[in-house]
């Protein structure tokens, strides 16, 4: 990150706090305590990059996440050592709490996981696509006075949303991912 300058006219992508708070969906405080560092400074009006603010937080996250277990630091005494061992061992019984309430979560019938879903959506989308495919036949028999022509259009039509119900099951990960992505935002 560069220094703050001080500019009479800010960049059109620069967002002052408000606006980047805004775009964030977070409060004006919130974003304060992340501790982003401005890009330039107009008049009162403090400016900040959506790139700068991405960086910060990458780096909150990878900071948050390193070990600091003072192996790597001969200076580090006894008792930094013990608590650090202590952190380790409350992560850890963390991580295996939340396996559990998820375990238990699923015992209860509360949440399943993806794989089943794209089993149960796959089985749904064959049973629908077979019983699209008896429609035009039906249609035949109870309209007879319809002309072909009809039949074939609503056939083709069939067959697309078929084709569709068809794919389904192999687009379920790429949905999960999309899903995902609009989720974290």
């Amino acid at each position: 990150m560069s220094a703050i300058k001080t500019v009479q006219r800010p960049e059109p992508h620069w967002l002052n706090k408000s606006a980047m708070a805004a775009s964030l969906g977070i409060s004006v405080q919130a974003f304060d305590k992340w501790g982003a560092k401005p890009i330039g400074r107009c008049g009162r009006s403090v400016y900040y990059t959506v790139a700068d603010v991405v960086q910060n937080r990458v780096n909150n996250a990878l900071d948050k996440y390193q070990p600091n277990t003072g192996e790597c630091d001969p200076e580090i005494n006894e008792q930094d050592q013990k608590k650090s061992l202590t952190y380790e061992r409350l992560r850890l019984t963390r991580e295996q709490a939340d396996g559990q309430a998820l375990k238990n979560a699923k015992d209860r019938k509360e949440i399943v996981e993806t794989t089943f879903s794209t089993f149960c959506l796959s089985r749904l989308s064959a049973e629908i696509s077979s019983i699209m495919d008896t429609i035009p036949l039906a249609y035949r028999r109870r309209f007879p006075e319809l002309e072909p022509r009809y039949i074939e259009f609503l056939r083709a039509e069939l067959v697309k949303a078929q084709n569709i119900a068809a794919e389904f099951d192999s687009q379920i990960p790429e949905y999960l991912d999309e899903y995902l992505a609009i989720a974290d935002q």
